[in-house]
């Protein structure tokens, strides 16, 4: 199977079936997300790549973001956030003008791209929407152009329920479990999906974005997730 199946299969297709679980479980932001959009300037405009049911959407009004997910029931959930507007799209195929944005967000995306080498594809194609750097933008953080936020699951977990840690296998299938009522004893049934996640070792995100053209403004840890902070390199 190749790796765009695979994914389709293991990641696409699991979200489409368990959108509206998933999304009854996703409504608080993150504090470094949070930071970063009430942060930008009023009126800047930019992305959520792989927006899943919208949280994001509503927390800066002054800002405005074009949202877009691969599961067409995670974007019907998210077009409740006027108004912001919310398309499908696949992170390898974004339909947006490169140079445009100034800012956008991908959290919790890229981990699901199974090779490397779609990984770095992956930040590759957030960096080319970002508007790029402008000496003469002084209103705009003018000695870096537009930035992107970018979140993906950590490796090193040890102190989670999962327990994962350094030197322990980084390409996982991660269990979601739903319940629905029983249709004849009244008792509630699950059954268990399988995603796919590549698990972000220490450095690996920084590398990738590197490796992607792109340059490290910042980078951290938050909640058994890496994060970076990237803009263009030129």
């Amino acid at each position: 199977m190749d790796s765009e199946s695979y994914e389709d299969r293991h990641v696409h297709q699991v979200y489409e079936v368990i959108a509206s679980h998933f999304s009854s479980t996703r409504y608080k932001p993150w504090p470094i997300v949070r930071q970063f959009l009430t942060n930008l300037p009023d009126g800047s405009v930019g992305l959520d790549v792989g927006c899943g049911n919208g949280k994001y959407l509503a927390v800066n009004p002054r800002i405005f973001i074009v949202a877009s997910d691969r599961s067409q029931n995670l974007v019907e959930i998210a077009s409740q956030h006027e108004p912001h507007s919310v398309v499908v799209a696949d992170n390898l195929a974004l339909p947006h003008p490169h140079a445009s944005f100034d800012f956008v967000l991908s959290i919790a995306v890229v981990h699901h791209l199974s090779t490397p080498s779609r990984r770095v594809e992956a930040i590759s194609s957030l960096l080319e929407l970002l508007r790029p750097p402008s000496l003469n933008d002084s209103m705009r953080s003018s000695a870096v152009g537009g930035k992107v936020l970018i979140f993906v699951w950590a490796l090193e977990q040890k102190s989670s329920r999962r327990g994962w840690d350094e030197g322990d296998q980084q390409d996982v299938m991660v269990p979601w479990v739903t319940k629905q009522q029983g249709r004849n004893n009244g008792t509630a049934d699950e059954k268990t999906y399988h995603r796919y996640y590549h698990l972000y070792s220490r450095g690996e995100l920084e590398r990738n974005v590197v490796q992607a053209g792109g340059v490290v403004v910042a980078s951290g840890y938050e909640k058994d997730n890496w994060w970076t902070i990237a803009a263009r390199s030129s």
